[in-house]
């Protein structure tokens, strides 16, 4: 199995490449389009500041690219906020992919959420094996709205998108790469999808 990274300079990208090896799949870093049209599946991450990153995308073409993409694609963190239509962060257009917008968590929560959270309302094979409830390592200060591509819900202070998926597209604001044994679930079934 082709197992591509997207390299974008905006991601933590070492942590999941040492996920993945643990699965017996090594993932290549790439940013050269003709190396991830040739994938089987394909990593979308991102951790940083979403203005930026975006610039990044736009610089090397791959904001073209990515919507484009036929095989599955797993955005995680700010790589799923990017496949969104906009975030507040930086007021930033994203990618279109999944209908909905990310928003900034209010002041009556402590920002960013760090650490431990349940994901519930599991709605996809992305969760095979995961019960209702299970524990997510998250670390961010903005969230996906509830829409339609939901496929795990989040509450902090209220419920967001703690998942989406639109057709071959997939993206979690967890880290599945630092949740334990249910992350590393999400990803073997990412791999068998």
């Amino acid at each position: 199995m082709k197992l591509v990274i997207i390299d974008y300079g905006a991601g933590n990208i070492k942590s999941i490449q040492f996920a993945f090896k643990r699965l017996g799949v090594e993932a290549k870093l790439s940013n050269i389009p003709e190396e991830i049209l040739a994938a089987d599946k394909i990593i979308f991450p991102g951790v940083g500041e979403a203005s930026n990153a975006m610039q990044k995308l736009k610089e090397s073409g791959l904001d073209v690219l990515i919507p484009k993409l036929k095989q599955p694609v797993l955005g995680i963190c700010l790589g799923m906020q990017l496949l969104c239509n906009h975030t507040e962060e930086g007021d930033t257009k994203g990618l279109g992919v999944f209908n909905t917008n990310i928003k900034r968590f209010s002041n009556k929560v402590k920002v960013p959420q760090i650490g431990w959270n349940t994901i519930t309302n599991l709605k996809s094979m992305l969760f095979n094996g995961i019960s209702d409830g299970e524990y997510m390592y998250l670390v961010h200060s903005y969230y996906a709205e509830i829409c339609k591509e939901t496929i795990s819900v989040t509450n902090y202070n209220y419920n967001y998108s703690s998942a989406l998926q639109k057709d071959n597209f997939y993206g979690v604001q967890f880290h599945p790469e630092k949740s334990s044994i249910v992350g590393e679930q999400v990803l073997k079934n990412f791999l068998e999808l």
